[in-house]
């Protein structure tokens, strides 16, 4: 992809509303990511097949706090989310979650999936160790940055 092409793709991630930008042509692949100081609230789908296995998910947003709250104390290793997305513990809504309180893992184990625009990412710990918490509803919406695991 030549030069031109990708400043005008850039220019139209930061013109628009749109904060992600991923293009595929031939065996090349760009992805553009407008990254802000300050968190939008979104409002954020479960798909259908986790719809009915986590109904608390779909609260109206007009329920949302006024105030966002403070963000919680980590004591360990903060294993965060690489994207805004909705998380989910296990990888369909039927089956076991990948970690549980108190499980080890290994750096590179599955920790839990991201589904940012139909698209499932798997997230990976990064670290090895003791899952000590999890600081995530299943279903819930997530930020760029937002701490998802406690590993000790």
């Amino acid at each position: 992809m030549d030069l031109r092409k990708l400043k005008t793709l850039i220019d139209l991630v930061a013109e628009s509303g749109i904060a992600e930008l991923e293009i595929t042509e031939g065996e090349g692949k760009v992805r553009i990511v407008k990254f802000s100081q300050t968190l939008q609230p979104v409002a954020y789908h479960a798909p259908e097949a986790y719809a009915a296995a986590a109904p608390a998910a779909q609260a109206p947003a007009a329920a949302a706090p006024a105030a966002a709250p403070a963000a919680p104390v980590v004591q360990g290793h903060a294993v965060k989310a690489p994207m805004v997305g909705t998380f989910y513990r296990s990888p369909n809504p039927g089956a076991a979650p990948f970690v549980d309180v108190g499980q080890t893992v290994k750096e590179g184990d599955p920790l839990c999936i991201i589904e940012a625009m139909k698209l499932l990412n798997e997230i990976e710990a990064d670290k090895s160790g003791v899952i000590k918490e999890i600081l995530v509803e299943n279903g819930e919406p997530v930020e760029y940055g937002q701490p998802l695991f406690v590993i000790g």
